[in-house]
């Protein structure tokens, strides 16, 4: 069927629509109450088909790309809302637009249904009514909470009272131990009430620590003056400084997106009974420039994701945008009450969004001459990658002799490495490259949690290249790849530190570029971590393994049948879930039952 002929047999009804272009690869995933009217209105059908000539450059663009497209009709607008939003996150189309803030901001908290309340910290809302939140805040939540403990005269440890003996926070003047002492509650409360003034107000609470970090210093006591100012400074980091006063206990949550030729950023602002308490921003790469309706509903989505918040507070945004009213709706779901969405035109809260444009307009200047963003420009080029490689996930294995393997999987951002988000695998497959489509198809079955980065690059010459890219086309995602090989001398792989003629491998093309090369230098950094991350869980998996098969030994198993029984199980772990007759399999019946007496 023709592209012609699917969209004129499109139903009336809501749904989500693919737009695919001649190799198959995704461009485009849209959301439509209606996807017959809303396909159709992409097209003009006389003389032949082409795109309307109403469409912007970005989407004229997407359309004279587009020979196929797929759909799913779904109940109504708000479950297409929701599904055009995971499939975005999970396959990364050329065309749309990917956030990768998959944070969650913290809430500070009170419970005051304890006899002496403490001062806790969540992500979640704790349902009951007698609970008052402080948040979200985007940097310095911990320090906060420090601080609070540190001035104030609070059950310092939630098992404090249970002991119901004074303890060294009291010695140390921390703590009114209400565990022993008859304390009044009017008492307490005072301390409640001090930490709640100075988590409303970092400017008292900054001003209390700058105190103490001047008594520590004059008492020589550097260390704990040092850590202070660090504690200061991180408090500090997130605040937006403002003369906006509202002269009331308002909250809103303020959205403001600004824009240059190759990124936009966002930037979120958080007002609490009146006051700025927190902000924070962060950078989206535009690939095929920049559409606002569709920047601000992903911003959106993806800050609130499906989780009522402990605060509701009205959203300020600096721009309207097209499916305001169906993100509202399901914002609403959410909250659980009417979601309040809001363009200011007048006022204070038209000052707040100013007050984020301005922000925005500072963060891009700042943009503009940060050097590595060159680096990457030079690096998308040289290699004709279709994006630029903001995010980038190496892969690399680590065996010995077939025993202990692994995969890992390093992730590269920001101009650092996000150690938080590597991975290691466990791998059964026994040869180089088995071991990498293993790899590589468990980092693909992970995209619907964590969302696909802008490029791969592989550990390995052409063959493994082409394995990645099937992989990557066979599952619809949109990432470019490339991969890194050591030279060959003498049909030896040649490693001179320092004189690496290393090759790097793109899809049409291989390159062998100067040591000196700056590119070929950062993929080799990316490589070389990638190679560290795999040996050390390997010499982990290894050494885990050797005190496996020492305690088998020690019961008359042999190291060959040890090494018969990980060939065909893979691991101890899953050794350990087997039936005698499963292990008596490969095994003889008494090894099976000697087995299993040392894992039940």
């Amino acid at each position: 069927m023709t592209l012609e002929q699917t969209i004129k047999q499109l139903p009336h009804a809501a749904g989500i629509y693919q737009y695919f272009d001649k190799n198959g690869q995704l461009l485009y995933i849209g959301k439509a109450k209606n996807l017959s009217n809303r396909v159709k209105s992409y097209f003009n059908f006389t003389p032949k088909l082409k795109a309307n000539s109403t469409l912007s450059s970005r989407i004229t663009k997407m359309i004279e790309q587009t020979v196929s497209m797929n759909y799913i009709v779904v109940k109504n607008e708000h479950d297409a809302l929701i599904l055009e939003n995971s499939l975005i996150k999970q396959l990364n189309p050329k065309y749309n637009i990917l956030l990768r803030d998959d944070k969650t901001y913290p809430y500070i908290y009170i419970d005051y249904t304890q006899s002496y309340p403490r001062v806790e910290i969540t992500r979640k809302i704790i349902k009951s009514s007698d609970i008052k939140y402080f948040g979200p805040f985007s940097v310095g939540a911990r320090e906060i909470l420090n601080s609070i403990y540190e001035i104030c005269k609070l059950v310092q440890k939630k098992g404090s009272l249970k002991s119901k003996k004074i303890c060294l926070y009291y010695q140390i003047g921390k703590c009114l131990a209400p565990c022993e002492k008859n304390i009044p509650h009017a008492i307490y409360q005072k301390e409640i009430d001090l930490a709640v003034s100075l988590i409303q107000n970092k400017k008292q609470l900054i001003k209390k620590l700058q105190e103490k970090m001047e008594f520590y210093a004059e008492d020589l006591r550097f260390e704990e003056a040092m850590e202070l100012r660090e504690r200061i400074q991180k408090i500090s980091r997130s605040e937006i400084k403002s003369e906006i006063d509202f002269a009331s206990d308002e909250n809103y949550d303020i959205f403001a997106i600004k824009n240059s030729k190759n990124r936009a950023v966002v930037v979120r602002i958080f007002m609490r009974s009146g006051k700025i308490i927190s902000s924070s921003h962060d950078f989206i790469q535009l690939n095929e420039g920049y559409d606002n309706d569709e920047t601000y509903e992903r911003v959106l989505l993806d800050f609130y994701k499906d989780e009522k918040p402990p605060i509701i507070a009205p959203i300020l945004l600096a721009s309207n945008f097209e499916n305001m009213e169906i993100v509202a709706t399901y914002l609403s779901k959410i909250f659980e009450k009417k979601a309040q969405l809001l363009h200011p035109q007048r006022g204070g809260k038209k000052h707040l969004v100013e007050l984020a444009l301005l922000n925005a307009d500072e963060l891009l200047k700042k943009d503009k001459t940060d050097e590595s963003l060159q680096l990457l420009d030079d690096i998308k080029e040289l290699f004709t990658l279709q994006r630029l490689p903001k995010r980038v996930e190496c892969f690399d294995n680590s065996h010995m002799a077939g025993v202990a393997t692994v995969g890992a999987m390093i992730v590269y951002e920001d101009k650092k490495f996000d150690k938080k988000s590597y991975r290691t695998y466990h791998l059964e497959a026994k040869d180089e490259y088995a071991q990498m489509r293993e790899t590589l198809t468990r980092r693909v079955e992970s995209f619907s949690k964590n969302s696909p980065p802008d490029l791969w690059v592989i550990d390995g010459g052409s063959t493994l290249l082409k394995l990645a890219i099937e992989i990557v086309n066979a599952n619809g995602v949109f990432v470019d790849v490339i991969a890194i090989s050591k030279e060959k001398i003498d049909a030896k792989s040649h490693r001179a530190k320092g004189k690496a003629h290393d090759i790097i491998h793109t899809q049409n093309e291989s390159f062998n570029l100067k040591p000196s090369d700056k590119r070929l230098q950062w993929v080799q950094n990316l490589r070389d971590e990638a190679h560290r991350s795999a040996i050390s869980f390997h010499k982990k998996t290894k050494l885990k393994l050797d005190k496996e098969s020492k305690l088998l030994s020690l019961k008359g198993i042999s190291n060959a049948k040890i090494k018969k029984l990980l060939n065909h199980f893979g691991t101890f772990t899953s050794l350990k879930s087997l039936s005698i007759e499963e292990i008596s399999s490969v095994l003889n019946t008494k090894d099976a039952n000697i087995i299993k007496k040392i894992y039940k």
